[in-house]
């Protein structure tokens, strides 16, 4: 049964970006940093999907949930904010986010919600 939980970014202030986990190892690390017990690899990466997702209404994006997982330090290339994602939505996967990967080092989750 697949989790979601919304992540934020001091960068991109007030708001927040849902994401969908469906691999139970991967629920279950995203509560353990909510819980404080997992405090190294605790931001969130992924590829993008160029489509709104039900869960995720305010952004023209989400990241695809086979592909979701969480990291200590990442590459600079694949670091943005969510807004700035949303502005250059159509330069997504060529320069800008190679491969379609979104790393945003200052993402930090926030909370899980209950469908």
């Amino acid at each position: 049964m697949p989790a979601y939980f919304a992540f934020v970014q001091p960068s991109s202030p007030g708001k927040e970006f849902i994401i969908e986990l469906t691999d139970q190892t991967k629920i279950q690390k995203a509560r353990d940093i909510l819980s404080g017990k997992e405090t190294e690899q605790i931001h969130v990466h992924g590829r993008i999907v160029k489509r709104t997702a039900p869960y995720n209404p305010r952004f023209g994006f989400y990241l695809d949930p086979g592909t979701i997982d969480f990291f200590a330090q990442a590459i600079e290339v694949c670091d943005a904010t969510m807004n700035y994602v949303e502005e250059h939505i159509d330069e997504a996967c060529g320069a800008f986010l190679p491969g379609c990967h979104w790393c945003p080092w200052d993402s930090r989750l926030d909370r899980e919600i209950t469908p």
